[in-house]
């Protein structure tokens, strides 16, 4: 059975990236890339590490125009990428837009939720609802605009599988139990997050912070 663990690699430095997703090649179910990574090797350093043979997920949260998101989509080729995230918050165009540009293979899947706000941090950006009705909301809107899936904490995750029996469910912020939770406030060990429908997994620094991130990983994906 492939792992549903995806390797966050956030770093810009390419010797260092390709040093961990070698070391955790054999254990993980993918790496994922994002807008750290992307902004200084670009496609080429994805498509390097794609080379290792694991699917990539490229975390980029694209949210912009319709147009300016399709198009930046159809500018990724040739990569491929196995899940690719927009920002629900996009509106529905937006989403429909960004589905109907990305290759056939790709999940592509909506941010709703960031696991670094809580209730005070999305109050003060004019959203009155609480975490789980927020998810809910742009969880069904991702829905009726034809995508794959969404990106949720585990805290949310089982309301929205309610709803949505076969979507496909992103969970970030996972940490082991004796893991510091860092600047993420919505957090959830890995079994449970698994166990309340999550797809995939993304775990970063308690990997590739550890002396040894392929132990660190095994451990990890011996507690699903």
């Amino acid at each position: 059975m492939t792992s549903p663990i995806f390797v966050a690699i956030d770093t810009p430095d390419m010797e260092r990236a390709r040093s961990i997703a070698a070391a955790v090649k054999r254990h993980a179910g993918g790496l994922k890339l994002g807008l750290e990574f992307f902004c200084h090797n670009g496609r080429t350093g994805v498509m390097e590490l794609a080379e290792l043979g694991l699917p990539i997920f490229l975390d980029l949260k694209l949210h912009d125009i319709p147009n300016t998101v399709a198009k930046a989509v159809q500018a990724l080729s040739p990569i491929t990428p196995a899940v690719l995230t927009v920002h629900a918050a996009g509106g529905r165009a937006m989403l429909e837009d960004a589905k109907a540009a990305a290759p056939a293979g790709t999940k592509v899947v909506a941010v709703t939720v960031l696991t670094s706000l809580d209730a005070d941090d999305l109050s003060s950006i004019g959203v009155a609802n609480d975490s789980h009705k927020q998810v809910e909301r742009l969880a069904g809107l991702a829905r009726e605009a034809g995508l794959d899936g969404i990106v949720c904490s585990g805290n949310e995750v089982a309301a929205a599988r309610k709803k949505w029996k076969d979507g496909f469910f992103v969970v970030p912020g996972i940490r082991p139990a004796n893991a510091a939770a860092g600047d993420q406030k919505r957090v959830m060990t890995p079994r449970k997050a698994i166990d309340a429908g999550a797809s995939i997994l993304v775990i970063g620094r308690p990997v590739t912070a550890a002396e040894d991130p392929a132990t660190a990983l095994r451990e990890i994906a011996g507690t699903l």
